[in-house]
């Protein structure tokens, strides 16, 4: 547990700076350049993942149970699952509805995968591995979005005038197609060859 702990506070705190050191991540990216500062970041998250991936492992040779998940919690979990695989692909996809009007689809991928997980499995390895997940969702969503706000408004006060992106249905409907492939493949084969268990079994 010690290990999964570890990497979790190594990957996301690698990916928190904007969350609660805005201000100092730009200082630092001014003072050292962009590559440096981003190359200790991706080394950070590597380890970090790598402790990750490793104490999460060794967690579940040793499950410790807080609760039983209902049957019926697989079947909101796959859902979930789909939502999160169509918002992943939304992130890549210029002009398509999640994008637009969402904001950040990248994170709120992570948000309802964390959350998709932790409806079906009650071990407190999966507890704080995906409860640690969402609160970092929770949190960086919130900043993003207040980024965004103040950026429209110094965008308002600059130009005065600030036009309403425009939503495509051609990407709305590439997202959601290439999402349902990707969920599909990992539904139905890569959970059970990377993980070892079946969401749909």
């Amino acid at each position: 547990m010690i290990w999964l702990i570890l990497g979790l506070v190594l990957f996301l705190g690698a990916h928190s700076t904007r969350i609660f050191a805005d201000g100092w991540r730009t200082r630092t990216i001014e003072s050292w350049g962009e590559k440096p500062f981003k190359g200790l970041s991706a080394l950070v998250s590597l380890l970090g993942l790598y402790a990750l991936i490793v104490g999460y492992g060794e967690a579940r040779l040793q499950p410790f149970p807080l609760w039983e998940p209902p049957i019926a919690t697989r079947h909101a979990s796959a859902l979930l699952m789909l939502v999160a695989c169509i918002l992943l692909v939304a992130t890549y996809v210029p002009g398509n509805l999640f994008k637009v009007r969402l904001g950040h689809p990248m994170v709120l991928s992570v948000k309802v995968w964390a959350l998709a997980h932790l409806l079906s499995n009650g071990n407190l390895a999966d507890v704080v591995l995906f409860g640690g997940f969402l609160l970092w969702a929770v949190l960086n969503f919130k900043a993003s979005r207040a980024r965004d706000r103040a950026l429209a408004q110094a965008h308002l006060l600059s130009a005065g005038e600030l036009q309403a992106p425009v939503t495509k249905l051609s990407a709305t409907l590439i997202s959601v197609f290439v999402g349902m492939l990707v969920w599909v493949v990992i539904a139905f084969v890569l959970h059970a060859k990377v993980i070892g268990v079946s969401p749909m079994g």
